[in-house]
């Protein structure tokens, strides 16, 4: 946890709206610092620190001070074995104590330990929640900012298709002035570059709705104005070896591991009910009674003390004994538990890897489909241009090079959201 909690203070700015060039590091940076849940989980991360405390498992002593004076207005009637009897009404009297008292558990079957342990566990749980947040914003905000640069990407590729179409229409044009091109063929390559066009406008509205699901994720206005203009770089060095064996590594198998350490605490916490208690306590006493009248005026002591108190549990119906047993089945109710998520992140991992993999393999082929078509495209318009080709077949090479361009970029995008996928599950994302 202490390798990602520098980042929480390191971007300070406001929730206002705000224009600028948005890099990865800024926005996770950002969203680190303004997570509500993040927050949550620091204010429990900072309770389980506090309570991780001996003094909080009963191992100090503990001392206490009290003190009491009381005044009163008493009747006396006393007969002394003298024969003398002593009346008075309204005799003032007073009552003074005072005394400071310190405990200090000797032993208990060693509870206070169990207690200390378990406490020191659940800050380490804490801990790993904290860093499984922490992960979990990351690779959400790395997922959408990749998103936002892949829709960018869909539009490089129709404005390349646009700047073909007005080719393809200026040509025409040329061609028709000359008497060597009809209003159809004129009409058409209008409509083609208004179409793209038109793909154009809608696409940018894609592009500012993948901005603003960012936005979200930074907890910043949406309509706060964001330049993107990064491009998708995949790790290409991920091995599944290297995966299933840091599997372990991942936060929430951590947390799950710290529960089965709590609940074993448990189980000797309440063990040791069963057996004898044994508390030191000592202290100073100061009495002072005294009265207007009677045989006895004053009456003060003081003094310290000292003691030892012993305490056997006997029978208490085997409520301690069954206790104990609910507390050994929950610890393999963790264990399983822990087992489940092994399994099932196990199996994630093994997934997301082969789509890791199928996604390369292909990216490699699609770079040059890309490279093909893009050299298909320039030949045909050069061909249309020499009326050796036709308006259609243009339009068809322009459809083949959009397709492979929009392929090779959902390719890269699928394959940077498996790596970043992978790195979560090992609780090792980087940016």
């Amino acid at each position: 946890m202490k390798r990602f909690s520098f980042i929480l203070f390191l971007f300070i700015i406001s929730g206002s709206a705000f224009s600028q060039t948005l890099g990865l590091q800024d926005a996770i940076n950002i969203a680190l610092k303004n997570s509500l849940d993040l927050q949550l989980l620091k204010n429990n991360n900072e309770i389980a620190k506090i309570n991780n405390n001996i003094g909080v498992a009963g191992g100090l002593p503990v001392v206490t001070a009290g003190a009491s004076d009381n005044e009163q207005v008493i009747k006396v009637h006393q007969k002394l074995n003298t024969g003398t009897i002593i009346e008075r009404n309204a005799a003032p009297g007073n009552n003074l104590s005072a005394n400071v008292t310190a405990g200090m558990l000797l032993y208990n079957g060693s509870r206070v330990m169990a207690t200390r342990n378990r406490l020191e566990q659940l800050e380490k749980q804490s801990e790993n929640y904290l860093n499984a947040q922490v992960q979990n914003i990351m690779a959400s905000v790395m997922t959408a900012y990749y998103d936002v640069i892949r829709q960018q990407a869909y539009i490089k590729t129709i404005d390349q298709s646009i700047d073909v179409a007005q080719k393809k229409l200026d040509i025409v044009k040329t061609q028709q002035n000359v008497g060597m091109a009809n209003n159809a063929d004129l009409f058409q390559s209008q409509l083609d570059l208004n179409a793209l066009l038109q793909s154009k406008q809608s696409q940018l509205l894609v592009v500012d709705q993948a901005k603003t699901d960012l936005l979200l994720l930074l907890t910043l206005k949406p309509d706060s104005l964001i330049s993107i203009t990064d491009t998708i770089i995949v790790d290409k060095a991920i091995t599944l070896g290297d995966i299933l064996s840091q599997i372990g590594k991942n936060a929430d198998i951590m947390a799950a591991s710290d529960q089965v350490r709590i609940n074993q605490f448990i189980v000797k916490e309440v063990g040791a009910q069963r057996y004898p208690t044994l508390r030191a306590s000592a202290g100073y006493n100061v009495t002072r009674n005294q009265v207007a009248a009677g045989n006895v005026l004053l009456n003060q002591n003081s003094g310290p003390s000292a003691g030892l108190t012993l305490g056997i549990p006997i029978y208490n119906g085997t409520v301690y004994k069954r206790q104990e047993r609910v507390a050994e089945i929950n610890v393999k109710n963790a264990a399983l538990q822990k087992d489940i998520l092994m399994r099932d992140y196990t199996a994630g991992a093994v997934r997301t890897y082969q789509s890791y993999t199928s996604n390369l393999r292909q990216l490699e082929t699609q770079q040059k489909n890309v490279e093909l078509a893009q050299k298909l495209l320039d030949l045909v318009l050069l061909r249309f241009q020499l009326r050796q080709a036709t308006i259609v077949e243009v339009r068809q090479a322009q459809q083949s090079f959009e397709n492979a361009a929009f392929t090779l970029t959902n390719l890269s995008f699928a394959a940077k959201s498996s790596e970043i996928e992978l790195n979560r599950l090992i609780n090792q994302i980087k940016f």
